[in-house]
């Protein structure tokens, strides 16, 4: 157990013995730092976990207090069943449903982003005015593919910092994670190919591999741990996939954190069978823990992960810019770069340069983590108050996203044009898979933060679906 763990455990038993009471304001950091004999930042991790359990509460200019005694949450959904079968074609009815709530009016819970007023955009702004006048002219040829050799450093020296050494010369620049990750499928795959996917996946996923011409095969994931191995492996025996897509940590939908005992399997099982592993990692930065979880990646020693991210999810959405660290298909996939789309942004990639060689970004992401923490704290709480017996919900450890499991006779989809009436969007499970399975479960964001009107659309959501 990690020291903030410990130090959690021991607060919570603290305010379950009435030790500590609701209302009790808890010792400020710097005061529980110098009486146990941690660091601040111990302090800090374990004070996150414990909002995000529901047992304390910041309060703005004033710390951290014990919360009032709230209803019990709703138990974790267990691993839905699935078979490796195909599925039917999905991207008609994923078109449906995103452009149904595509606009800025309704309450954006079923958004595939979080909010974009928690982001440094005004300062982002500052340093590209300050930049791009004294870009050379000669930038606009020399970052094409594979993009801005500073920049390449920059994400080189963040991998670094997590313990990975990958060299700037393996990451190609793209136009956001999804290009990196189309640029990978169609480096290791061709039309009638499989490829293996989470089971419910990524929608964006399930899109390509249709677009493509390929056969996406579902393997059952746990909404805490991941995809199953032992049925991964069968899977693999069966199909002969050419690739696996799959987000190792806080997958979307589901929000679950491969352990990483659970990964280096994975990459293991993966190289005796010669199948590249596409790892979507967008959410990566985005961990409630005290340090960011390894991807697969730092498992590879064949150089068969691709690991995709980009800093769309924790720092600039809208600049588009993304990246891949392909291993051995490095080459193949910058060559399928410069054949496509030639180049990301030049000014954008430049302004991010400026940004990560100023500073800041890592406190900017740990305020992202708090400000999500505790919103998704008090979304389950909401769910815990308004609705139906019989909901389950997941608790992810990091992200922005919750899986919620309705009673079995609810319509997700039913209630994703019931709450559009109601200004409301919401993300049905049909929508992250082919298979009928998910017809009663929700994806709902908890990165737009936590005000009265987030509230009240989560308490009219819950009477729809209890109705």
């Amino acid at each position: 157990m990690k020291r903030y763990e410990a130090l959690a455990d021991d607060l919570a038993a603290s305010i379950r013995a009435g030790v500590l009471r609701a209302g009790d304001r808890l010792p400020s950091v710097r005061q529980a730092s110098t009486s146990r004999g941690v660091s601040p930042s111990t302090v800090f991790q374990a004070y996150y976990l414990l909002e995000a359990r529901g047992l304390i509460r910041a309060r703005e200019r004033s710390g951290y207090y014990v919360t009032a005694a709230e209803r019990p949450l709703p138990p974790e959904p267990e691993a839905l069943p699935a078979d490796d079968a195909p599925g039917e074609p999905i991207s008609e009815r994923i078109f449906s449903v995103l452009e149904s709530s595509m606009t800025r009016d309704v309450v954006p819970l079923g958004s595939a982003f979080p909010s974009p007023l928690l982001f440094p955009l005004g300062r982002l702004a500052k340093v590209m005015a300050a930049t791009v006048p004294r870009m050379d002219p000669w930038s606009a040829v020399d970052e094409l593919s594979p993009g801005n050799a500073r920049l390449r450093r920059q994400i080189a020296l963040r991998y670094l910092g997590d313990g990975l050494h990958v060299h700037a010369d393996e990451i190609v620049v793209t136009n956001g994670a999804l290009e990196a990750l189309n640029l990978c499928l169609a480096a290791v795959a061709r039309p009638g190919d499989a490829v293996v996917v989470e089971s419910p996946a990524f929608y964006a996923a399930l899109q390509s591999i249709e677009r493509n011409g390929m056969t996406a095969i579902p393997v059952q994931t746990h909404p805490r741990d991941g995809i199953d191995l032992e049925a991964l492996e069968r899977a693999v025996a069966r199909h002969r996939p050419k690739a696996c897509w799959l987000m190792t940590s806080f997958q979307n939908p589901l929000g679950s954190l491969m352990p990483e005992a659970k990964k280096r399997q994975l990459v293991e099982l993966l190289a005796r069978h010669e199948v590249a592993l596409i790892e979507d990692d967008v959410y990566g930065e985005l961990y409630f823990g005290s340090r960011r979880p390894a991807p697969a990646k730092a498992y590879d020693t064949k150089g068969l992960v691709m690991h995709c991210s980009s800093f769309s999810k924790c720092l600039a959405p809208g600049y588009r810019i993304g990246w891949a660290a392909p291993g051995r298909y490095a080459k193949a996939v910058a060559r399928l770069k410069l054949t496509t789309t030639l180049a990301a942004s030049a000014p954008a990639q430049a302004t991010l340069v400026a940004y990560l060689e100023k500073g800041g970004y890592d406190k900017h992401l740990r305020q992202l983590r708090q400000t999500l923490a505790a919103a998704q704290n008090e979304m389950m709480q909401a769910i815990a108050r308004y609705f139906p017996a019989g909901t389950r919900a997941t608790r992810p450890l990091g992200g922005y996203f919750l899986w919620v499991e309705l009673p079995e006779e609810v319509d997700a989809l039913a209630i994703h044009r019931l709450a559009l009436s109601h200004g409301i969007s919401v993300a049905p499970g049909p929508i992250f898979s082919a298979h009928a399975r998910v017809a009663n479960c929700l994806r709902l964001n908890y990165g737009h933060g936590w005000d009265t009107r987030i509230e009240n659309a989560v308490r009219t959501l819950g009477r729809l679906a209890g109705a």
